[in-house]
């Protein structure tokens, strides 16, 4: 329930609605305060909820907050057959990347209003990532600890665009606690719908869970890799969506998928657990998804002839799941959406693929009729 707000901050709000980017100082004219005032009312509403940040986004956007990784991707692209134990050469590229980052950056392109909430470093690194993504949402809760550094990840391409390693340096979201989360209480009540990346701890996801719950708010997790499977708690009431693939089902269940009834059975075992609605991706065999009310129904992959890149490919398939549940689409269309968006992804040489848009993500799954 919000803090019961004064006279003059009705007043901000009835301006900031009529003009999202009013400066500090026309307010200060028109309600006859000074600026500093003016600025202490703005922190004040800021930190009831009213307003998500910097350009006065108000809590009736309602935005899907994206929770976890936001790193420096460095791509190296080997030129020739991977050859171990000596010098392979190679060309390095360098983007803004982190699960919940691209979640968000696809969300935005898509026309979603968008939080990152996430913990950097004050660094160059994070330099990069804000450059790269404050077109496409908030910063405004991104938590900033001068003493670490801010995240990165290290992939090795081989020459057709396949991931031969990968190296992660993600100490930095053991930050994101419970704890820190609180601070953002307001703000995450009114959201639209939480994504969490298993960037965050085992004990923040167990968090999200209760307060998604107790909130009533949809909760989306999304897995990083497989070995972080093991952040995700026993009980998963709570959580709404599950976007998985199959290696890192086979971890959590501790249980291997050789055909599409072992397939089937796992979507069962994550419902069976708590979770609403569960996809299971399996790269070039299609996609799972199921609930208990719906049933369970099996989506083929596209067909994707030229892989230039495969990072960001699964946080594509993401946000797509996500935003056309949020607009209300039939599980088919909701898998298929995944699919595109991720196919036209792994032909970008971009990690979010730089046409995205509403209007386009429809045409595509036109193509597809």
């Amino acid at each position: 329930m919000r803090n019961q707000l004064t006279e003059n901050e009705q007043w901000i709000l009835d301006f900031i609605r009529k003009n999202p980017y009013i400066s500090q100082q026309e307010l200060a004219q028109k309600l006859g305060l000074s600026r500093p005032t003016i600025a202490n009312l703005i922190s004040g509403l800021m930190k009831k909820g009213h307003i998500l940040g910097r350009a006065y986004i108000l809590n009736e956007t309602q935005p899907v907050i994206c929770i976890g990784g936001a790193n420096v991707d460095r791509k190296f692209h080997i030129k020739d057959k991977v050859q171990l134990g000596t010098s392979n050469p190679s060309y390095v590229t360098q983007t803004a990347g982190g699960v919940a980052r691209n979640i968000a950056e696809n969300l935005g392109r898509l026309g979603l209003p968008v939080s990152l909430l996430t913990a950097c470093g004050a660094d160059k690194e994070w330099s990069i990532i804000e450059e790269a993504s404050a077109l496409y949402m908030n910063l405004e809760t991104v938590n900033q600890f001068p003493e670490k550094s801010t995240g990165s990840y290290t992939a090795v391409l081989d020459e057709n665009g396949e991931l031969v390693i990968a190296l992660a340096d993600m100490d930095i979201y053991d930050a994101i606690t419970p704890d820190l989360l609180l601070k953002y209480e307001a703000i995450l009540s009114r959201s639209k719908c939480i994504v969490a990346d298993l960037n965050c701890p085992k004990d923040t996801i167990q968090f999200l869970c209760h307060f998604s719950k107790n909130h009533h708010l949809p909760l989306v997790i999304v897995p990083v890799s497989s070995p972080k499977m093991r952040r995700l708690p026993c009980d998963l009431h709570g959580v709404t969506w599950l976007i998985t693939n199959r290696d890192e089902t086979e971890t959590y269940f501790q249980s291997e998928i050789k055909n599409e009834e072992d397939w089937k059975q796992a979507v069962e075992n994550w419902l069976s657990i708590g979770v609403a609605n569960v996809i299971i991706t399996n790269g070039k065999k299609g996609s799972m998804i199921g609930n208990k009310e719906e049933g369970i129904f099996y989506v083929p992959a596209v067909e994707t002839s030229h892989i230039v890149d495969v990072t960001g490919a699964g946080d594509a398939f993401s946000a797509a799941v996500i935003y056309s549940w949020l607009e209300g689409k039939s599980f088919i269309d909701i898998a298929k959406a995944g699919s595109i968006n991720a196919s036209k992804t792994l032909q970008s040489p971009y990690t979010v693929r730089q046409d995205l848009s509403a209007t386009q993500l429809q045409k595509d799954l036109e193509e597809l009729s």
